[in-house]
């Protein structure tokens, strides 16, 4: 199975909700590719940031080739 590309990556981020109010709106969303550091140490291929649109919460996902969450912070 081939790993997944950026649009497929933003579509996963967009479907997964905020951790704080549960919501699905965001203000800003980014996804780019995972550092070479990120990739050994937390096996993420894509990272994520946005700031929800409803509590404002700032986040940042790892996703890794499959498309699974594998950190948040």
């Amino acid at each position: 199975m081939a790993a997944i590309g950026r649009e497929r990556a933003e579509r996963i981020v967009r479907g997964t909700a905020c951790q704080r109010c549960h919501e699905y709106t965001f203000k800003k969303l980014a996804v780019k590719p995972a550092t070479e550091s990120v990739r050994a140490e937390l096996g993420a291929l894509w990272v994520a940031t946005r700031t929800c649109g409803v509590c404002g919460l700032h986040e940042e996902l790892g996703l890794d080739e499959d498309g699974d969450v594998v950190y948040v912070s």
